[in-house]
């Protein structure tokens, strides 16, 4: 074991040396690999932290919504953090702790009793807001009374709780910041392996740079679609025990969003999240679901709205404007994170041994449009006919169209005629995955405002 202060890559794996020696001083007390992904993590930011960060001068409270296990806290913490560091007044209240979520259900302004005293304005950092009995209610007597003393940045694992609690709109109180399972950069900087970002990085920069990384890259791109961007799962080496810390989100922590939203029957609510991941990128026909299952087209809508609420689960709408025969209501569904899909499914195969990769690359390719944009800007173009485009994205400056293709070999140009006729201001872009070449990255940045 080397020295306090050491060479990491004195007792990392290969495949960590190249960035962990670049890293700012970790004293390392033992190889153990659990110590150095811990304070890889908490180093680690993530995109939303520069969003929070420039949010967080604004009178308006910061809200971070997300699924369980994304990394809200981690996100709080670091915010925390950088406050200390900044000499900014700060505390840290987590709501699952059962006496202070009392002390504040009991009146909001026993909030004060836990700021330091200070001149400066503090920033309360609250963990799991939807716990409070009215959260409504609770910020808007903080923000109206005390918006010049307090800055809250909350975080809540439930839309559902933040729809139905939070009664009043809180219109122009506060700004909604939603936080993804990792991105593939994200992936890539919390794995341990930043030096393939910048790889990809020139790739996208420079259309002549030739990588000699570009099958790594194409291995870790393959990892990050089957195993997802939950952070414990990136962080995580071992494949089966990727699987297993899969398994343990999937029937732990959904669980407990089907519990918290008053579920009842929880056995078809899990049949219904396993047919709706596997018809990822398929028009939810609720009639078909409800017949499939032998419930309620009620029960239906109400699991949908639940998986939505709990960000699980993604509907985008049609677009429409010009032809009679374009579908003008059933949405198509997408899972927001890939890896919760595959174990939905059970199904860990690698791409070349699947038949669903088509399904599995559309939903990645949502992904990355999510990212950018954030789900609500994404459509599709369908007609009764069945002439479909996968996405359209047209609340922008500029309008386009994406159409997703496993291989190049499948692209068929005269198959959108009648989009391209019907539409000739929107662009259309083929976004396929193999071959996996010197433009993938280029393929899938999209260039979405220019």
């Amino acid at each position: 074991m080397p020295r306090a202060g050491g060479k990491l890559s004195d007792i990392l794996p290969p495949i960590w040396g190249k960035i962990s020696d670049n890293l700012p001083c970790l004293y390392i007390i033992s190889s153990n690999y659990l110590i150095f992904v811990t304070k890889l993590k908490a180093m680690i930011r993530r995109k939303l932290f520069d969003n929070l960060l420039a949010h967080l001068l604004k009178k308006e409270f910061s809200i971070i919504t997300g699924a369980r296990q994304t990394g809200k806290s981690t996100l709080l913490k670091q915010m925390g953090d950088y406050c200390k560091q900044m000499d900014i007044p700060v505390v840290f209240l987590n709501l699952e702790n059962k006496t202070i979520l009392a002390e504040l259900n009991e009146n909001p302004l026993n909030l004060l009793k836990f700021m330091p005293e200070s001149n400066k304005k503090t920033v309360a950092l609250i963990d799991e807001i939807q716990y409070l009995n009215d959260p409504s209610n609770f910020l808007k007597l903080l923000y109206d009374e005390h918006s010049e003393q307090i800055k809250i940045i909350a975080t809540g694992s439930s839309a559902f709780y933040i729809d139905t609690q939070f009664k009043d709109s809180l219109a122009g109180r506060k700004k909604i910041f939603q936080l993804f399972t990792c991105s593939f950069d994200e992936y890539l900087d919390l794995s341990g392996k930043s030096h393939l970002r910048e790889e990809k990085d020139l790739l996208l920069k420079n259309v002549e740079y030739k990588s000699t990384l570009i099958d790594y890259l194409r291995v870790e791109w393959e990892s990050y679609m089957i195993y997802g961007g939950y952070p414990a799962i990136v962080t995580e080496p071992d494949r089966e025990e990727k699987i297993s810390r899969l398994k343990e989100i999937r029937d732990s922590f959904v669980k407990r969003d089907i519990l918290e939203s008053g579920v009842v029957n929880d056995l078809a609510f899990y049949n219904l999240f396993r047919v709706i991941a596997n018809q990822t990128g398929s028009m939810v026909n609720v009639n078909e679901l409800s017949s499939t299952l032998r419930i309620k087209n009620e029960t239906v809508d109400s699991f949908l709205t639940i998986m939505q609420k709990c960000f699980h689960i993604a509907l985008i709408k049609p677009f429409y404007r010009n032809l009679r025969k374009e579908l003008v209501k059933m949405p198509k569904v997408f899972l927001l994170d890939t890896g919760l899909r595959n174990c939905l499914l059970n199904n860990f195969q690698q791409l070349a041994e699947r038949t669903d990769k088509g399904e599995l690359w559309e939903n990645a390719v949502f992904r990355l449009l999510a990212d950018n944009i954030g789900t609500d800007a994404i459509q599709f173009w369908r007609t009764s006919a069945g002439n479909e485009v996968d996405f359209v994205l047209s609340d922008f400056g500029v309008s386009k169209a994406f159409e997703v293709k496993y291989d190049n070999n499948q692209v068929k140009i005269n198959k959108y005629k009648l989009f391209t006729e019907t539409y000739p201001e929107i662009p259309l872009q083929f976004v396929w995955f193999n071959p996996f070449d010197y433009d993938f990255f280029r393929r899938i940045s999209f260039n979405i405002n220019n």
